[in-house]
């Protein structure tokens, strides 16, 4: 029987603004990508959804990014691997410390935006990525897509390959830059389709209309999405219909 994890990113308001609505999504997903600050996020949205969170057993996952507030991490950034290690290392710890206050734990990291893609193709960032996790906990796991380049450095780290129900690929098994056409698939029964036939058949069809293989664990529905709850839903249903037992990857801890 097929397993699937449900991730979304959340905790992404700051300050007096909010966007997307954690709430309804932490009583939906299995792990919650929460922001730690760099791209969004802030300690009372951080300590808010690290209580909700460890309150509906859902796992809590260190949203790491380039320190890019303005741009909301969506900008490459050249950083000396010690430089991005130690901005890593800041973020970790205090989701962690702030989830520790709330009854819980931080279970895994999830590289954010630019970092996210930037890590998938280039092997120096991976391993200052990888670094960072390492020096903090070398239990937690590191979500990324399949064929990343952390994978080839884990160096002992636990990596779990994720998917995308609502973001194009690339021939290549790559997201479609956000900049591009099509890059954000907005049609709610094509969603629902992509997700069960990558949990299921471990398959998606790229923008180009060719299939491409997608062995994954977690299915990412992106919270600052329109209709993100009602997706998020449906997607669940869709794949509890569909035989998929649904539970975290990583366990709340």
């Amino acid at each position: 029987m097929a397993v699937m994890d449900i991730n979304a990113d959340l905790g992404e308001g700051f300050g007096a603004w909010t966007l997307g609505d954690d709430a309804a999504l932490l009583q939906i997903v299995t792990s919650a990508n929460v922001a730690c600050g760099f791209h969004a996020g802030d300690p009372v949205i951080m300590r808010r959804v690290c209580r909700a969170a460890v309150a509906g057993g859902v796992a809590i996952g260190a949203q790491v990014s380039y320190r890019d507030l303005a741009g909301f991490g969506r900008r490459e950034i050249d950083m000396a691997p010690e430089e991005l290690t130690a901005d890593v290392l800041y973020q970790l710890a205090a989701l962690d410390g702030i989830a520790r206050a709330s009854g819980g734990r931080v279970s895994y990291v999830k590289p954010h935006g630019a970092l996210y893609n930037r890590i998938a193709r280039d092997a120096e960032q991976a391993r200052a990525v990888v670094a960072a996790v390492r020096e903090y906990d070398p239990s937690l796991p590191v979500l990324t897509l399949p064929g990343s380049a952390v994978h080839e450095v884990a160096d002992g780290l636990t990596v779990v390959a994720e998917c995308f129900a609502d973001r194009a690929y690339t021939p290549e098994g790559r997201l479609v830059p956000r900049r591009e056409p099509g890059a954000v698939v907005h049609d709610e029964g094509l969603v629902i389709e992509r997700a069960v036939r990558m949990a299921v058949d471990g398959v998606v069809t790229a923008i180009d209309g060719t299939d491409v293989p997608v062995n994954a664990r977690s299915v990412c529905v992106h919270g600052d999405t329109p209709g993100a709850v009602g997706l998020a839903r449906a997607v669940r249903r869709a794949l509890v219909d569909a035989g998929v037992e649904v539970w975290a990857f990583a366990p709340p801890r």
